[in-house]
């Protein structure tokens, strides 16, 4: 979390960082506590990623890309599926059937995301952008996955979950209490 780069650079690394821990789930033999471990990890991840795409990068593809509401709205839909999987999986115990399908539909909504925004959109925003609002908007999406809720919260809107800091703060001291996301 916090690589350094532009925006498109930060958020890559985090895809990559993503597909790490999905590869790390699918080599693993059994359930258990271990891969609670990992499933909180990528829960973690992929919530303060969301949110600060959501925060900062929409709004600017929204602002400097041509049909970037449209663009944007669609991203925005992706992320409303894929935390609602996490919902799903947060409830799941590992030895329940439903984890791997859950598990598989997560990686494919995940890997369809990423494929879009790093064939489509960011492309589009580089050649929209100067460097200099790049490397800007990089550093607030590192500032805001610092403050970002870490677990998922599909039922609150989008404004909801971006000006309410405080939803964030309790999460991260709920995984603290927990030990969640230190496996």
């Amino acid at each position: 979390m916090g690589h350094g780069g532009n925006v498109i650079e930060e958020l890559m690394t985090d895809h990559r960082e993503v597909e790490e821990m999905f590869a790390r789930i699918q080599a693993m033999t059994g359930q258990g506590q271990q891969l609670r471990g990992v499933v909180d990890e990528v829960t973690i991840e992929l919530v303060r990623h969301s949110v600060a795409e959501e925060q900062y990068l929409y709004p600017a593809v929204r602002q400097h890309v041509q049909g970037g509401d449209r663009l944007a709205d669609k991203e925005i839909a992706d992320h409303g599926r894929v935390e609602d999987i996490l919902k799903q999986l947060e409830r799941t115990r590992t030895d329940d059937p439903q984890m791997s399908p859950l598990l598989q539909q997560l990686m494919d909504e995940v890997a369809a995301h990423v494929q879009d925004e790093e064939n489509n959109l960011f492309p589009m925003l580089r050649r929209a952008c100067t460097a200099e609002q790049l490397d800007d908007l990089g550093d607030k999406i590192r500032r805001a996955k610092t403050m970002a809720p870490t677990r998922p919260h599909p039922a609150a809107p989008t404004a909801s979950k971006l000006l309410a800091p405080g939803v964030g703060l309790v999460d991260r001291a709920r995984d603290f209490v927990t030990g969640r996301g230190k496996s």
